[in-house]
């Protein structure tokens, strides 16, 4: 039997535990020896079929629990104790099939780190670690596809490991310093080997930081923060984009910053728009980044020739720009910036005996109470941004026709046979920022329990995340029925499936689902459509 099966086998094990325990409606508390067995065995058993991060979180589990007074658990204290252990399993067990990036669009100054790594176990457990930090992560384990990430997303941390099987992290180091030799992008090498000889050609293939393995995570946080540390200073002494010869992120901020301080003081009204490049990457796929870097020029050349004399633009990272409008109200800004893409989208480019076009989204907002910080100012323009991509992109969305003012209530159900997912997705709704909407969250194993429990008579708008196949009564079974009731026009649902033809996705739509998402799915993008279904509910 192969290592792959004795993998697979554990996190049955684990799958089954968590079902047990989760799902037995007979027992309220889960006994302290139990738990601690159950450990005991995933840890031996993780690191004899090489699952080094389920080995490493298992034991660190095991020293919490006997740092505890031996007590019986209550199923909601467990469920939150071992989420990192059913999180990292759904990873491993999910892993070839998902992205390891993280999707939504950002604001303010969070750190993007980018991870190239073979060893599966070790890339997902730093990219926990390193997302517990607050900080955005790329995990990537083939070399040329992390190459073409990083041209794309400019990450402010770069973590090679020297060791990759298919392409050896010097190469690859070496390509992208070649490449991006003027700009500044702190880069570190981990190795399992720690020689003088690796570790000086490390340095010398313009390496800031050299790590060995086994890494223990508190320092390797400490020094890919004190990297991050070093870029920030980088940044903070720089004002213009070097490619771009326009302002960069950092003096927006500042920019940014005293125009809040104006408003205050005189009550003058501003407004800023995000904008960001149509289908970018495309660029970059089909004629090289080199040409990107010229869209990239081209751009933000136009926008400092057609903004107004009292209006500045900025660089915020990518294909993103920002333009600042002072004593301008939303309409006057999106005014300028739809004249402003009307002319833009006619531009054709010439590369390689091929012409093309190219467009952009934008989101404005004018700023509603000096209160605001700066980054809830971009927060919401970005908001604004993604609005205008989700109904079809070359559109200006102004955040302040949009904007609520109530907070509302909204019933979410999880309606899935799998302990594991149950687990992750109500996590996952538990630390979801949904702005003016409250969400009363609960979970069911099937559909019949979902029903029994009387759910849908709770006053309000209510969304469910219900699974395609399931015991009982499969999902579209529980969908028919959801829609067939005098609660059918205050339910949107999510299904979520494991079936790819293209009959059974229309026959969920057909029986009124509002959207769906194929499993195994990367919970990033789960997360990203949720909001986006709740969003248009209200």
């Amino acid at each position: 039997m192969s290592i792959e099966r004795y993998q697979d086998l554990l996190l049955e094990k684990i799958k089954k535990q968590m079902s047990h325990w989760f799902d037995n409606n007979e027992q309220d508390l889960v006994g302290y020896d139990e738990v601690y067995r159950f450990l005991h065995s995933i840890k031996g058993t993780s690191g004899t079929v090489q699952l080094g991060g389920l080995f490493l979180v298992s034991s660190k589990l095991i020293e919490q629990l006997e740092a505890c007074e031996k007590k019986s658990w209550e199923k909601n204290d467990l469920r939150s104790f071992l989420f990192e252990l059913i999180s990292l399993s759904y990873e491993y067990e999910h892993f070839q099939d998902t992205e390891l990036i993280k999707e939504e669009p950002y604001c303010g100054d969070v750190p993007l780190v980018q991870i190239i790594d073979d060893d599966v176990s070790m890339l997902i457990l730093l990219k926990d670690a390193l997302e517990a930090k607050g900080w955005m992560v790329i995990a990537n384990t083939e070399p040329e596809k992390a190459a073409s990430q990083y041209y794309d997303l400019h990450p402010d941390c770069l973590i090679i490991n020297v060791d990759l099987h298919s392409k050896v992290g010097f190469q690859l180091l070496a390509d992208i310093q070649q490449h991006n030799h003027k700009q500044f992008i702190p880069k570190i090498i981990t190795s399992n080997q720690n020689d003088r000889q690796t570790r000086v050609n490390a340095y010398k293939m313009g390496a800031d930081d050299f790590i060995e393995k086994p890494i223990d995570i508190e320092e390797f946080l400490v020094r890919v923060n004190r990297q991050l540390e070093k870029k920030q200073i980088f940044d903070q002494s720089v004002l213009i984009d070097e490619l771009t010869q326009v302002y960069n992120r950092r003096f927006l901020y500042d920019l940014l910053e005293r125009q809040i301080k104006e408003y205050e003081r005189s009550g003058s009204p501003f407004s800023i728009s995000l904008l960001d490049l149509d289908y970018f990457k495309r660029i970059n796929d089909t004629y090289g980044h080199l040409t990107g870097d010229r869209v990239l020029e081209a751009f933000a050349t136009f926008l400092k020739e057609n903004i107004r004399s009292t209006d500045t633009v900025f660089r915020y990272g990518g294909e993103e720009f920002v333009v600042l409008f002072p004593k301008t109200t939303d309409d006057e800004a999106k005014e300028v910036i739809t004249r402003i893409l009307d002319r833009f989208s006619k531009i054709i480019f010439e590369e390689q005996g091929e012409t093309f076009q190219i467009t952009f989204s934008a989101g404005v907002y004018m700023a509603s109470t000096p209160e605001e910080s700066v980054q809830e100012v971009l927060k919401i323009a970005d908001k604004a941004l993604y609005e205008a991509k989700a109904i079809g992109r070359a559109n200006v969305e102004s955040a302040n026709e949009t904007m609520q003012k109530t907070n509302k209530i909204l019933n979410v159900s999880v309606i899935d046979d799998d302990a594991i997912i149950r687990t992750l997705l109500v996590k996952v709704l538990q630390n979801m920022d949904m702005s003016q909407v409250l969400l009363n969250i609960e979970s069911y194993e099937n559909g019949q329990k979902f029903f029994d429990s009387g759910r849908l008579d709770q006053k309000g708008k209510h969304f469910l995340i219900l699974d395609g196949v399931m015991p009982v009564m499969d999902g579209i079974e529980v969908l028919h029925k959801v829609k067939h009731t005098e609660h059918a026009d205050r339910v949107h649902v999510l299904m979520l499936t494991g079936r790819k033809t293209e009959y059974d996705i229309a026959r969920a739509l057909k029986f009124g689902a509002d959207d769906y998402v194929t499993k195994p799915f990367s919970i990033t993008e789960l997360q990203a459509r949720i909001q986006r279904l709740i969003k248009r509910m209200f």
